[in-house]
């Protein structure tokens, strides 16, 4: 079995069943399965015999959660193509490397998205608008194509967001993405009456895989919209009746602010999942009060292994919310090693590693960084340091390029951003190190207030004195509008390590 069959099987099982609820621009449009498999079809037909689109090829999708996104996505790979969803906040010169790298034929792109695509097109970059899907493929067939790839053969080429350099293409087949949604289709408890809301970009592995991918396989309601607000969290969940969101921390700390949020009915949802990076059990509990809910579900994982990894469950927040969670997720397990790959045992720090069967193929034309990424048993270097409590529970203390040396001693900036989080004014925080003549490096904190303080910098080092030994506490605090996130919701450590140089 391969990807888009899910598409044409659910077209026969729930043919009227609504497949995508889409809330653009020009309004809300519905689409049942059996629309939905049509317009692939027409689609990829379309793809094929205008674009000359064939088995291997790549096409760039440089569009945002639109149902033509859906479209695309799915026909591209019924031509056994390979999809290359790119991050629309990219300007021109980095989406110009990623057509480069990937080889793209042809890039999709829409009214809404298409700023950066415009100049490229004097280069040779071929576009495509798809604004319209009805109005376009009206009139074309829309005899079943159906894919015979074997589900071996990649589909997928997603982009790390390059926070150390170039970003590198993760080459995933549909064997690997299909675990990887059932995966989470079964930790979730999907079925096919449930209606996902989708507002995190599907350009990136978690809302693409998890939510787009699994809830296709079992056959559930998509519910998307091009961004993210508050509002429209809280409208969609009312208006719709979702029943799972997967949004970053930030997205529910924003939305538990919004003064209408304890009138709403949010009865509705199951699921409330957050990933890309554990919430301070004070923000969990914030978060818990406003959405009137405990159903909370913190998931972690890496992009190279699908992403899967672990996850804290609803129950284990009262006493271990920060952490990551017990277990690793279905058809996955997880390991902390030393610099040697030696287990390490309770409460010492190692490097988390993840093997199952979601793990990308290679990196897109770079067999050095894949070499580099796997152990020589096949597991994945993530990168995290974290270390695992006496009950089992793995605490993420930081990723290994984020670690802080100061005087020769290591400091974790997700230990000093929890105890920052323990103050009420404070609604987010980030620690980096900044270069120092004598230590090395001194700690700064960035953070974002939801209360004025008259003298925030004094305030918060009071505040963190009785928590953090002394050569934790940083040595500056900058107070911010707002810290720099990429579409995901993750926090971009290397834009405030840039912005100190300057």
């Amino acid at each position: 079995m391969n990807i888009p069959n899910y598409v044409a099987r659910n077209a026969r099982k729930y043919t009227r069943h609504e497949a995508v609820v889409a809330y653009e621009p020009s309004g809300v449009s519905r689409h049942s399965w059996g629309e939905l498999n049509i317009h692939v079809n027409q689609f990829a037909r379309y793809l094929q015999t205008e674009h000359g689109i064939e088995d291997g090829d790549r096409v760039a999708l440089f569009l945002p959660n639109t149902y033509a996104f859906v479209v695309a996505h799915f026909a591209i790979q019924r031509l056994g193509a390979i999809v290359v969803p790119i991050n629309v906040r990219l300007a021109t010169p980095e989406l110009a490397y990623i057509l480069e790298d990937s080889g793209a034929r042809l890039v999709v792109t829409c009214k809404m998205t298409d700023a950066a695509v415009k100049p490229l097109q004097a280069d040779g970059v071929q576009a495509l608008w798809l604004d319209d899907v009805n109005a376009m493929l009206d009139g074309l067939p829309a005899q079943e194509m159906l894919c015979d790839c074997d589900a071996e053969e990649p589909c997928t080429l997603l982009y790390t967001s390059g926070t150390t350099g170039k970003p590198k293409g993760v080459l995933f087949n549909h064997q690997a993405l299909l675990h990887v949604g059932m995966m989470f289709a079964v930790e979730m408890q999907y079925q096919p009456e449930s209606r996902l809301l989708s507002l995190m970009p599907f350009t990136h592995s978690a809302p693409l895989n998890l939510e787009l991918i699994g809830g296709t396989i079992i056959g559930c309601t998509h519910v998307i919209a091009p961004t993210f607000t508050p509002d429209l969290l809280l409208d969609l969940t009312e208006k719709e009746r979702t029943t799972h969101f997967f949004g970053a921390p930030v997205a529910y700390l924003l939305t538990a602010q919004h003064p209408s949020i304890q009138s709403r009915d949010l009865s509705s949802t199951t699921h409330w999942i957050y990933g890309g990076g554990p919430m301070a059990p004070e923000h969990a509990k914030l978060a818990q009060e406003a959405f009137a809910s405990d159903q909370f579900y913190c998931v972690y994982g890496l992009t190279e292994a699908g992403p899967t990894g672990t996850l804290l469950l609803p129950d284990e927040h009262a006493d271990k919310a920060g952490a990551c969670g017990k277990r690793a997720a279905v058809f996955t397990e997880v390991r902390l090693v030393d610099d040697f790959n030696n287990p390490v045992g309770d409460n010492e720090p190692g490097e988390m590693q993840i093997t199952g069967e979601g793990l990308m193929m290679a990196y897109w034309q770079n067999p050095e960084a894949t070499a580099e990424l796997f152990t020589e048993d096949g597991w994945i270097r993530t990168g995290d340091i974290a270390v695992r409590d006496e009950d089992g529970f793995y605490w993420i203390k930081d990723r290994m390029k984020d670690l802080i040396i100061s005087g020769g001693v290591n400091v974790y900036p997700r230990e000093v951003e929890d105890a920052l989080a323990t103050h009420p004014a404070v609604m987010e925080a980030a620690v980096i190190g900044i270069p120092h003549p004598e230590w090395g490096e001194s700690v700064k904190a960035c953070v974002v207030l939801k209360a004025e303080l008259a003298a925030a910098e004094d305030e918060l080092k009071a505040h963190l004195r009785p928590l953090l030994a002394d050569y934790k506490i940083p040595r500056y605090i900058e107070v911010m509008a707002e810290l720099p996130h990429n579409a995901n919701g993750k926090v971009l450590k290397h834009v405030l390590r840039k912005q100190q140089s300057q």
